[in-house]
């Protein structure tokens, strides 16, 4: 190749390059080649809250599982699903929802902070209280709960209990804002908190 032809290709990859730089226009071009202002997101005017859905967990149970079901009934139903990243067996379709079995049968249901997905799934009770809720606003919506302190020397939560019967909600707290929330059987709920036990 010879050193003119060299330098002509080179000019044309260096002209070509330089057409090609420069600041690009953010969003889309009008047909004058001129940036038009970017219009709003597909999601606007939608907020965080809009793509959560709340679910209610009473004593009972949820819609479709309920305290003192079977392992092997909720599994046969397909409500059982065994994720990679959880500690045990969750429930198909119901967010950060751990059941607690006890003789094969569920006697609590361990609520956690939702898992970020497409589709947020909030848990609360039918008073409206979740995973962030303000403690004060636990006293206010239940006419009585017993307060339970943690053990000195833990990293565990102190507790709010609600009992109805012999089912109640526990609802565990960092002093200012609900942190976990368990359903079912008082008497268990009520030994899962001395114990220290865990959904795991």
């Amino acid at each position: 190749m010879k050193f003119r032809q060299f330098v002509f290709i080179a000019t044309l990859l260096a002209a070509a390059s330089i057409a090609g730089s420069g600041v690009r226009p953010h969003g889309p071009v009008d047909a004058g080649g001129d940036a038009r202002p970017p219009g709003p997101p597909p999601d606007a005017g939608r907020s965080a809250a809009d793509e959560a859905v709340d679910e209610v967990v009473d004593l009972n149970g949820l819609t479709d599982v309920e305290f003192g079901d079977t392992e092997e009934e909720l599994a046969r139903r397909g409500m059982l699903a065994s994720d990679v990243d959880a500690c045990g067996p969750t429930l198909a379709g119901h967010g950060a929802v751990s059941p607690i079995f006890v003789d094969d049968r569920l006697v609590l249901l361990w609520l956690d902070d939702p898992v970020p997905t497409a589709e947020r799934i909030n848990v609360r009770t039918p008073q409206g209280i979740g995973v962030g809720t303000p403690v004060e606003e636990v006293r206010a919506r239940y006419r009585s709960v017993s307060p339970l302190d943690a053990p000195q020397r833990t990293y565990r939560f102190d507790g709010l209990l609600a009992r109805s019967g012999d089912r109640a909600y526990l609802f565990l707290h960092d002093g200012r804002t609900v942190r976990k929330i368990i359903a079912g059987y008082a008497d268990w709920a009520r030994r899962l908190f001395a114990e220290g036990y865990g959904p795991c």
